[in-house]
């Protein structure tokens, strides 16, 4: 039986080198592709007959649309639904992908920094993006507020960096985290399955479907945590003085 770690291995599909660069197809693209398509084809077949009065199917995408419509009201304001659509294809990629790593044969993307990573650095620089475009050239009290002595610059500064710097650094810490974790005791439990199917393994069996239940909260639950962070870093960069 394979161990739990190898779930997290990365194995190349369409192998491709250029220029000595290896932009090969992966598992982990494929599942990021499937998560894109997933997204498209549900909300797709949900809304394909659009009523006043909302069937079960329209209740779906729209009960989503007005949870993170709020959240980027609540967090951001009204100035943050000009960044709405960033922060609603965040929400279910992440989501998306998060969910479709429990099923068989599946592959986490979540569970690499590389990849989550790399979307917190888009958000990062979206936020510094933003800031300029918000407050001009008042975007550098972002690491010198304002009141703070010219003197304590050189101190002040670099915190103010780092701490901008870090922002993306922990949410994929604990994204990553989340999803690693949870995946290695889900499949060890499910070890005891097939090891105890001799002598009984309804008892590992029952608690492995309890650790799945509970990974598609954490699933949801972390989706919902790095977007609300997202949202969050993102007023900083509209708001902050």
């Amino acid at each position: 039986m394979s161990g739990p770690m190898e779930q997290f291995e990365i194995k190349k599909l369409v192998p491709l080198e250029v220029n000595g660069y290896d932009i090969g197809f992966t598992n982990s693209s494929l599942c990021m592709v499937l998560s894109a398509l997933s997204v498209i084809v549900i909300f797709a077949f949900c809304l394909r007959k659009r009523t006043m009065v909302p069937t079960m199917a329209q209740t779906i995408p729209e009960s989503i649309y007005e949870f993170i419509r709020s959240m980027v009201m609540d967090n951001v304001g009204k100035e943050g639904m000009k960044y709405f659509s960033f922060i609603f294809a965040l929400f279910l990629f992440i989501a998306t992908g998060n969910l479709l790593g429990l099923f068989p044969y599946s592959f986490t993307f979540t569970s690499h920094i590389a990849a989550v990573g790399t979307l917190a650095i888009m958000g990062l620089l979206m936020n510094i993006f933003v800031g300029i475009k918000t407050k001009k050239w008042g975007y550098l009290h972002t690491f010198l507020p304002k009141g703070v002595p010219l003197l304590m610059a050189p101190l002040i500064a670099p915190i103010e960096m780092i701490s901008l710097i870090s922002k993306p650094f922990s949410l994929t810490v604990r994204l990553v985290a989340n999803m690693t974790v949870g995946h290695i005791i889900l499949k060890s439990i499910a070890g005891f399955v097939v090891t105890m199917g001799l002598l009984g393994g309804e008892l590992p069996l029952a608690f492995a479907g309890m650790i799945i239940i509970f990974e598609i909260f954490v699933g949801i639950l972390q989706a919902y945590i790095y977007t609300i962070l997202s949202c969050i870093y993102l007023s900083d960069a509209i708001h902050s003085h």
